[in-house]
């Protein structure tokens, strides 16, 4: 049956594909481990990565769903009949559920502030910053009402379908986030000292280049994709069949490598020229930022637009997370799209209530001594994810026909006939081994 819903552009399908992957982590913890693992030296590392385990997987993801136009589910159970391959579909649709429920949360952070940048009152106030987002994330009203507005955005483009709702929100948000990255870029590059923050960032120093920092570009060089939970799967469901699938994965892949990059050149110029500790996660973008910008000429304008950037880094991501459950439900039939998609978007707002409240009412409580926010966490990104990556990379080395494999890459080019011996080989025997380390490190085995 033909994919009821499809991209109405491959720059449309670009976009989107892009701002699922250019999330958060891409923002603020990439560049701060960057910095502080051998700047130069962590990215080659994290660059060869990139191109010979991420966008191998990532393409591995682009052929699976645009071989069916089926959703994560229907696409492994058409390649495989037989077996219970249709489970790593049911796999990646849990995962993306579980991560929405406490990517929601930051979310609604963001939309806090945002809010208060937007009336000035977030760099007007008798709080450190530190203090500031304490008081902000312990206030149980405040965090459930703006993760549920945070999550009713996310159902309603979601609702709207995939070229007039997906599709048309990426066409607005991408540019503009790198128009903002642009301007961010700028003024931070202008500011007196920035220069040892761009020479903190960039230089290269094979002595920071430790075990831990290579086994870390090992598996960011599949998690900045949002590759594992079959999102990309769903993704190029809606592919045109004529489309060059090589061509888009290095687009992606590109404009993720260079939003990144981006992102050092905001946040480390200005981060040094007033003197302040480079952070990673939230206490970067909740605590030293606006603390920088409060120091700044214009700086309530300039928090504006780097609130407005992570806002729609934030969202591109959450369309995806959602888009993905919501096509195993509808299975092609877009009549049912905006009901299932108000109720998925619910159901993940009551299951992300708990980790909304973590950091108040409910902080004490843990489950396995992690907080529900950090226990959702650590479930998705530290053992679903990797198995998700594991899985699809045996699936498409071992259980996809050769003969179809052939057939979607010689779209392309004459020259992957040969190169698919090649390709397969990563698949089966390189990226299995990477996953394996990446994951016995996550334990502390090595």
């Amino acid at each position: 049956m033909k994919q009821e819903q499809q991209w109405s552009s491959k720059i449309g399908f670009i976009l989107a594909a892009a701002g699922s992957a250019i999330g958060l982590g891409a923002i603020w913890k990439f560049p701060y481990v960057m910095a502080t693992s051998g700047g130069g030296a962590f990215f080659l590392i994290f660059l060869l990565f990139t191109i010979f385990i991420g966008l191998p997987l990532l393409l591995a993801e682009l052929i699976i769903g645009r071989s069916t136009g089926k959703d994560a589910i229907r696409a492994y159970k058409t390649i495989a009949p037989t077996g219970y391959w249709h489970l790593l579909g049911y796999l990646g649709t849990a995962t993306s559920f579980i991560i929405f429920s406490f990517y929601s949360v930051i979310g609604g952070w963001i939309l806090l502030y945002f809010g208060r940048s937007l009336t000035g009152s977030l760099l007007h106030h008798n709080l450190v910053f530190s203090d500031l987002f304490k008081e902000i994330t312990a206030n149980p009203l405040a965090v459930t009402s703006a993760q549920l507005l945070f999550i009713l955005i996310t159902i309603y483009v979601v609702a709207k379908g995939v070229s007039t709702g997906i599709e048309k929100a990426s066409q607005f948000m991408m540019p503009a986030l790198f128009i903002l990255f642009l301007v961010l870029v700028v003024r931070s590059l202008t500011l007196e000292g920035a220069s040892e923050g761009v020479r903190y960032f960039l230089m290269p120093d094979f002595n920071k280049l430790t075990k831990d920092a290579v086994i870390y570009a090992m598996g960011q060089s599949f998690f900045c994709l949002s590759i594992g939970v079959s999102v990309m799967v769903t993704y190029s469901s809606y592919l045109d069949k004529r489309e060059t699938l090589t061509k888009s994965s290095i687009s992606i892949v590109s404009l993720n490598l260079l939003t990144t990059i981006l992102a050092g050149f905001a946040i480390f110029p200005a981060v040094f020229s007033f003197g302040m500790e480079p952070t990673a996660g939230p206490g970067l973008l909740f605590v030293v930022l606006p603390s920088i910008f409060e120091q700044m000429a214009f700086g309530s304008v300039f928090l504006v637009i780097f609130m407005a950037l992570f806002l729609f880094a934030t969202l591109s991501s959450a369309f995806s997370l959602l888009e993905i459950i919501v096509a195993v439900i509808v299975k092609g039939d877009a009549s049912k799209r905006k009901k299932y998609s108000w109720i998925v978007g619910f159901c993940v707002f009551l299951v992300g209530i708990p980790c909304s409240l973590s950091f108040g009412p409910m902080s004490d409580m843990t489950l396995f001594g992690k907080t529900f926010f950090d226990l959702a966490d650590y479930l998705a990104s530290y053992i679903l994810l990797p198995i998700g990556v594991f899985l699809i990379s045996i699936f498409v080395g071992y259980r996809f026909p050769r003969a179809r494999l052939v057939e979607e890459l010689c779209k392309e080019s004459a020259w992957w006939r040969k190169g698919t011996v090649y390709y397969v080989m990563l698949l089966r025997y390189i990226i299995p081994i990477v996953v394996i380390i990446v994951f016995l490190n996550i334990f502390g085995v090595l």
